[in-house]
């Protein structure tokens, strides 16, 4: 189909890529590129899930202003569902997150709030609330909405479930944000391909499901306090500093096999080497992710087949280390091949 009745219609739908030169002999490694979507992250669908359902519901009024807090994907997703729908957005985001995400957010006409660097995910959320309560706005609880969960197990695990449809899928890798994506994919896997082993990334440097550290909780469920386990991480994205509920729900569903920690480094080194030697241009969570995978490939069994996730776009990263050893200006050799005549040889 090429013909959409708007550019919500274009969600979902996206590619799973076989990985050829990176992935270990012996095995299958395939990726779902949620890049595809149509502003660039996995988080599309999210958007256009809470959004739909508060409309169902009558929770959201026409012409209400929808407000969430975020990293940047699911405020730049919101933005664009907004936009078709023609509510005002408001996102808060913490100041650290990449400056680019919030110059798209701004692109697509939505108000941009930044909160401390030092409040973390934490403060951004209670930001959110407070300015929903104070003006009567729509707040989108992406961390906590069943509705995120439920677009996933509507349109993520149905396309992964067609597109293994009479063949193996031994591991499915993910990492969480949110947790919607990992709730709403791992209960239908559960339930369709129990064959299937779920397998969850998190940061090294915030292992907040491997540490089985308890979180202080307000009334609502919303976290009180920064997770004890947490400490920055180059992750955008990538587990907050709490657990949100739906990954509190996925792991007390008792699908997860494994947890994976990855480092920051292995995240920034497999997003370049999936551009340089795949030309799969993502982020560095699907780096992360990515890293897990080769992970749980070296300890497959032979021929086993895995798909991982693959969150978001490179270029959500411009201003971050993912794109700090990539010069703007000419490097020596391609200096030396603007100076060349025809026949002159240079470094590959």
């Amino acid at each position: 189909m090429s013909k959409f009745g708007s550019i919500l219609e274009t969600i979902g739908n996206t590619p799973v890529v076989r990985i050829n030169n990176l992935a270990p002999a012996g095995v299958n490694l395939f990726a779902k590129v949620e890049a595809f979507n149509p502003l660039g992250s996995v988080k599309d669908r999210l958007a256009l899930g809470v959004i739909e359902a508060a409309e169902r519901s009558g929770q959201l009024k026409p012409g209400q202003t929808v407000i969430e807090a975020t990293s940047g994907n699911t405020g730049i997703g919101l933005a664009m569902v907004c936009a078709q729908k023609g509510y005002p957005l408001v996102v808060t985001m913490a100041e650290q997150f990449s400056v680019e995400r919030r110059k798209l957010m701004r692109f697509l006409g939505a108000k941009v709030v930044l909160t401390p660097a030092a409040g973390r995910a934490v403060a951004m959320v209670t930001k959110a609330a407070e300015l929903a309560s104070a003006h009567g706005w729509f707040l989108t609880r992406q961390f906590e909405n069943e509705a995120n969960a439920d677009m996933h197990s509507r349109t993520t695990a149905r396309e992964i479930v067609e597109d293994f449809k009479g063949e193996r899928l031994d591991y499915w890798v993910t990492g969480y944000g949110t947790g919607g994506t990992l709730k709403g994919v791992s209960r239908v896997l559960a339930k369709e391909r129990p064959d299937t082993k779920i397998v969850v990334c998190e940061p090294e440097d915030a292992q907040l499901l491997a540490s089985g550290a308890e979180q202080s909780r307000h009334p609502d469920g919303s976290a009180a306090a920064p997770h004890p386990a947490f400490k920055p991480h180059p992750m955008q994205g990538w587990t907050p500093d709490f657990i949100p509920k739906l990954t509190a729900d996925a792991v007390a569903s008792g699908t997860i096999s494994r947890v994976i920690a990855v480092s920051g480094t292995e995240a920034l080194r497999c997003a370049a080497d999936l551009a340089s030697k795949e030309g799969i241009f993502v982020g560095i969570t699907a780096g992360a992710t990515f890293a897990g995978a080769l992970r749980v490939c070296a300890d497959a069994p032979r021929n086993a087949t895995i798909l991982c996730m693959m969150p978001d776009t490179g270029e959500r990263y411009l201003s971050t280390p993912l794109f700090g050893n990539v010069p703007a200006d000419m490097s020596p050799d391609e200096t030396a091949i603007s100076r060349s005549t025809p026949g002159a040889q240079f470094p590959a």
